[in-house]
């Protein structure tokens, strides 16, 4: 059987339940579709303010999610999100930035990573690949948001450098988790996405795509970020990944490619709240 790590501890959220386990300061998670307030097609628990939904009806839904995981919007951050691989460090003063409107978003940015507490970093999703890296030790946290060209620009690794190179960090203590997405069955690409996609894997590493018609092919998009993330450091059994499929289930989820473009936004998510490190609670047992 396989082991799925987002667990559905309320209709609306999903959350990285081993992760969370191991520190009580951690939140981590995906909502899911159900729960919210909203008319088709964007019904009814759509928390993206970049899509043609009323914003007033998305904030409701947002303020809903942040009673629920008790970290006020005012503390959220939150990407533009261009489908590139800029990474953006959040700092105490970015806190606030695109929680209340798309307009204060963080430009240009698709991962988020911090080590400040009580900030939530956010990034929202509706096919694409949420990706999630935390350092339990160290209290390093961050998110990515990888459609097939934040993948093939290397989003992923780009993440683990930046940690090993500019905070310090071994590869080996960094934890990552490959959220919902779209499944290889329902993520049909052309032949332009193949050649980046081949352009980023070394010759006789396994492809993880499929030949349905010529120049036509069904991507795993999670299965190249875990291959990516292996190539830049991450030990595999670092890597947990879930099992469910956007487009699959659209009962549960928004899906971009499902439902022809107009649909609503889920929310990767994932902070630190105030109190104790590890180290700090170590140092007291």
């Amino acid at each position: 059987m396989i082991h799925e790590p987002f667990i559905q501890t309320e209709h609306h959220l999903l959350k990285i339940a081993e992760w969370e386990k191991n520190d009580r300061n951690l939140t981590a998670g995906f909502t899911t579709r159900i729960g919210g307030v909203g008319q088709p097609p964007y019904h009814s628990l759509n928390v993206g303010l970049h899509v043609a939904d009323d914003d007033t009806i998305v904030l409701k839904n947002r303020e809903h999610v942040a009673r629920k995981l008790n970290i006020p919007i005012e503390q959220w951050v939150v990407g533009e999100q261009v489908h590139d691989a800029k990474i953006n460090k959040v700092m105490r003063n970015d806190v606030g930035k695109g929680g209340q409107s798309q307009k204060t978003a963080i430009k240009g940015v698709d991962g988020l990573y911090t080590r400040e507490k009580n900030i939530l970093l956010v990034s929202l999703y509706a096919d694409c690949v949420p990706l999630y890296f935390y350092v339990p030790k160290q209290q390093l946290i961050g998110l990515a948001h990888a459609g097939w060209k934040g993948t093939v620009s290397q989003i992923g690794s780009k993440m683990v450098e930046i940690w090993t190179n500019i905070e310090g960090i071994n590869a080996s203590e960094i934890l990552v988790a490959i959220g919902p997405s779209i499944s290889q069955t329902e993520y049909e690409v052309d032949q332009n996405v193949i050649q980046s996609v081949n352009k980023v894997l070394p010759q006789g590493e396994e492809r993880p795509y499929q030949l349905t018609r010529p120049g036509h092919y069904l991507l795993d998009l999670k299965t190249l970020n875990e291959q990516i993330l292996v190539r830049a450091g991450i030990p595999k059994e670092n890597i947990i990944k879930s099992q469910y499929c956007t487009a699959s289930n659209t009962n549960l989820f928004f899906s971009h490619r499902k439902e022809k473009g107009k649909t609503g936004r889920m929310m990767s998510y994932i902070g630190l709240k105030g109190g104790l490190s590890q180290k700090e609670r170590r140092t007291l047992d």
